[in-house]
């Protein structure tokens, strides 16, 4: 039985950031390209969310600390299929893994509700990632420890520090029920309690915050289309943005639409909470679920499919 807590372990409600000149928490900002001023402290330090970084799995069918309408987020690469469940990411919000000698980040901002895995590789480095305990637009600010650049997480790009600027490659990923996934991959790996970190992952925190129509920290409105914790489902293609927005999309039927000019196809199972979509070619475009609040505030040129 999923649990009402209504402790959240990165809110202290700290809307203010205590800097030291072009240094905030430690991070340098100096050369920031987001205002500095909306930086917020979510609560612990660097690392006070220890991110995963030597990470265990279960085989599928020998699972049995997940419950069936659990979220996970989940890959394939060269025969290796990983499931990472949200009921895990949502107490640690970073996992650096390694499937079949890709490096990769699974990332997971429950104040955002955005699931998204990138690469770990740049230029000559493998980068390892951390929650530095800031958050811009309510959203996660990642940072590495090699050389403490802050990443955006639904930004997708470094916004201090050596790696300024630099895209973060996105990597596609499908997110579904445990049951669904479960079903679908039986041989799979799942990510399982054995973090290094002692938690009681039985407990669900952010379930009251989940069930609110109210944010916590301060973003930028730029667009009222629909409520802010409306659930949408993000893309990026063709240099163009667009929204999905769940409740208005036709559900567990494919469709056909266009981003940035170009033809997709579409499909979204209501049942698993699984949403494809795909380019002209049948090639899988990255998503990412978010509430619409972080969504248009990152991209406020979008356009909202209803």
């Amino acid at each position: 039985m999923r649990s009402h807590l209504i402790f959240i372990p990165i809110l202290l409600l700290t809307t203010a950031c205590a800097s030291n000149g072009d240094s905030i928490l430690g991070f340098d900002v100096g050369n920031a390209t987001i205002p500095t001023e909306e930086i917020k402290r979510g609560g612990p330090p660097p690392d006070g969310i220890p991110s995963i970084d030597n990470p265990q799995f279960t085989k599928a069918g020998a699972v049995d600390y997940l419950e069936d309408d659990d979220m996970v987020i989940g890959l394939s690469r060269d025969g290796v299929t990983r499931a990472y469940p949200f009921r895990i990411l949502i107490w640690h919000e970073i996992v650096n893994d390694t499937v079949a000698g890709k490096h990769i980040a699974v990332t997971y901002c429950p104040l955002c509700a955005t699931a998204m895995v990138f690469k770990r590789e740049y230029g000559d480095r493998t980068l390892t990632f951390g929650v530095s305990g800031l958050l811009y637009n309510s959203d996660v600010l990642m940072f590495d420890r090699e050389t403490k650049s802050l990443w955006s997480q639904l930004g997708l790009k470094a916004v201090s520090g050596e790696y300024v600027g630099t895209e973060m490659e996105w990597i596609s990923s499908r997110q579904m029920t445990w049951e669904a996934w479960r079903e679908r991959y039986p041989e799979s790996e799942v990510l399982n309690l054995d973090t290094g970190h002692r938690r009681d992952y039985r407990n669900l925190p952010y379930q009251s915050y989940f069930e609110s129509p109210a944010t916590m920290f301060s973003y930028e409105r730029n667009r009222d289309d629909i409520e802010p914790k409306e659930l949408v489902v993000g893309v990026r293609h063709e240099g163009a943005e667009k929204a999905y927005w769940i409740e208005g999309i036709p559900h567990n039927k494919p469709a056909e639409d266009t981003i940035g000019g170009a033809p997709v196809a579409f499909h979204y199972d209501a049942d698993s909470g699984l949403f494809e979509i795909h380019d002209a070619e049948g090639n899988p475009i990255p998503v990412v679920h978010s509430y619409w609040f972080a969504w248009q505030a990152f991209y406020p040129d979008t356009e909202l499919w209803q």
